[in-house]
């Protein structure tokens, strides 16, 4: 899942800050710009495990464009922030599914065409409805 970030430039005396519009309340900082977008995907994989753990919905990621436009937003940087469905979970089952192969053909286009496997991309498209 690849979530828009927007992102407050840091000084020497002031740090990195990282907003993900999005997700309500999921913010993050560093130091250096580096570590503030690898913090910000910390604190999405930590906002959509406790968001499923409360059994709420978790919501799409905005296009860019989109996240560009809003007003709040003018004057920063926007980047995005990938977060594999799998950290979600520590666990993985196995599962047996059946399905017409033109569907399957799809399927795999798309995962591909995300630069999914399969299961992650079946994995994403569940946790985004």
């Amino acid at each position: 899942m690849r979530y828009p970030i927007a992102i407050e430039t840091g000084t020497s005396t002031t740090a990195w800050g990282v907003v993900v519009p999005d997700l309500p309340g999921c913010y993050s900082a560093g130091e250096t710009l580096d570590e503030a977008v690898v913090n910000a995907a910390e604190a999405v994989a930590a906002w959509l495990d406790a968001a499923l753990d409360d059994g709420m919905a978790v919501p799409r990621p905005s296009p860019l464009d989109e996240v560009r436009a809003r007003p709040e937003f003018a004057g920063w940087t926007l980047g995005v922030v990938e977060v594999d469905p799998a950290v979600l979970d520590d666990r993985s089952d196995r599962v047996n599914i059946t399905l017409p192969r033109r569907v399957l053909s799809r399927l795999d286009a798309q995962a591909r065409a995300a630069g999914q496997t399969r299961s992650g991309w079946i994995a994403e498209m569940t946790l985004e409805r």
